[in-house]
């Protein structure tokens, strides 16, 4: 794998364009949770389609002037973080202090990072702004914005974002207004919507008691297992040959109608506790989340625009001895029932848990596989024009949580092929069993592993 050390520029503070509202914006009951006081980073990869055009110079000052005037829509990122007393809620100050700006140079080139460019990245660091602690988010920029450029004239765009303020899609909101400025663009695609008090639970459903995670316990503590051992990523592609061999494994009637997502996630999750080597008897889980966007059918609807956190998470488990042991069929069945259970009672249930300050979910890290699904996110929408986008996605840098949870992602296999790309972290010892397992699942995985 390619190294390489990034000549970074001194980091700049970029403020809205023009004049903002000078206000305090309230956060939602998903946004306050306390295990969402962290910084998360996406990476997007471009290859420029005229070399040279336009000039080196001018693509760092072309995405800097279209993120100071991205701030205008987006004018709460351009704030802080305040906390209000008892330290338990936070609200946005919208002081258009700025954001964090970085420009920086490699002496690479965008082929050296691999074909299809999926995580691990090479050196990633080089390509993210250096936040501080991950975790302290009070007081902070909300957003940290590097751009990498190679050798070749092609870069990278790192956006670093606090996650009290958005989820993945909404970052990806962001990014796409930022880069339809950058293309020439008067106004985004997409206008922002703030609305976050329809995420926010009712005096009434905060005061009941409600049972949010069904017929599924919680997982238990967390473990430091997988945090001691030291940890690798890879990812598996599942493309069409990958997909089809998992559907031929269910009986007629579940092979049409389980989707993707519920395809790859039980094959994973399957394989992953085989790979860890648990004990027969005892419990694991997969645990993915939904997009509050579209499956939750609220009254009213979350708007077009909405860039808050609006996803809620699921959980399936099962004994060791007896997901590992059974057909895929099984694990299949699980996953898809643990999706349905999402419904508006059990989103609403959640929200009142999280208004009465307690935590719907703890995670024991070696016995849950973490997933969620941003392989719709629009990528296909993120071309600048003069540049078209070549690859990104999660950066599966920063800390273990960070690293544990697996994002699928969309992008093109060897052959031009539609693929979700499932990147994934184990110890070593685990990866080589997982992978080993995955290929036996499919027989055609083998030659999809990167």
């Amino acid at each position: 794998m390619v190294t390489f050390t990034a000549c970074r520029s001194k980091p700049e503070v970029v403020v809205p364009a023009r004049a903002t509202p000078q206000e305090v914006k309230q956060l939602s009951d998903v946004d306050n949770q306390r295990d969402l006081r962290l910084y998360v980073t996406f990476i997007e990869f471009y290859r420029r389609r005229v070399v040279g055009v336009p000039e080196p110079s001018a693509a760092s000052s072309i995405i800097k002037a279209a993120l100071s005037e991205a701030l205008v829509y987006y004018y709460p990122v351009a704030g802080r973080l305040r906390e209000l007393p008892g330290g338990d809620k936070l609200v946005v100050d919208c002081t258009a202090e700025g954001v964090v700006f970085v420009e920086a140079h490699a002496d690479v080139r965008l082929e050296e990072f691999g074909t299809p460019l999926v995580p691990p990245y090479p050196c990633v660091d080089e390509l993210i702004c250096q936040v501080g602690d991950l975790r302290a988010v009070v007081g902070k920029p909300l957003l940290y914005l590097q751009i990498t450029e190679f050798r070749c004239g092609g870069f990278a765009l790192a956006l670093t974002m606090c996650h009290n303020i958005v989820d993945a899609f909404g970052k990806m909101q962001l990014l796409k207004c930022i880069v339809d400025l950058a293309r020439g663009q008067a106004a985004p695609s997409v206008l922002p919507s703030w609305e976050r008090h329809l995420l926010v639970s009712s005096a009434e459903a905060a005061s009941e008691s409600y049972q949010v995670h069904n017929d599924a316990k919680s997982p238990p503590a967390q473990t430091p297992l997988m945090i001691l051992e030291e940890m690798v990523t890879r990812t598996f592609l599942f493309g069409p040959r990958e997909i089809a061999a998992l559907r031929a494994s269910l009986p007629a009637r579940l092979a049409q109608s389980a989707t993707v997502f519920e395809l790859i996630t039980a094959a994973v999750w399957k394989c992953r506790t085989a790979a860890l080597e648990h004990a027969p008897d005892e419990r694991v889980f997969v645990l993915f989340f939904t997009n509050a966007r579209g499956s939750w059918k609220r009254d009213p609807p979350l708007p077009p625009g909405f860039y808050g956190n609006a996803v809620f998470n699921t959980t399936a488990e099962a004994a060791v001895g007896k997901l590992c042991g059974g057909p895929l069929t099984y694990a299949v069945q699980l996953v898809h029932e643990a999706k349905i259970r999402m419904t508006d009672e059990y989103v609403r249930s959640m929200l009142a848990v999280l208004a009465r300050g307690e935590r719907y979910v703890n995670v024991a890290l070696d016995k849950t596989f973490i997933v969620t699904d941003v392989s719709r996110t629009g990528n296909n929408l993120m071309d600048l024009g003069w540049a078209e986008r070549v690859g990104g996605g999660g950066s599966m840098a920063g800390d273990i949580v960070n690293r544990l949870a697996s994002a699928y992602m969309s992008c093109k296999n060897a052959n031009g092929e539609e693929c979700v790309m499932m990147p994934i972290s184990l110890p070593e010892l685990a990866m080589e069993r997982f992978a080993s397992q995955l290929t036996a699942v499919t027989k055609e995985l083998a030659r999809s592993s990167l």
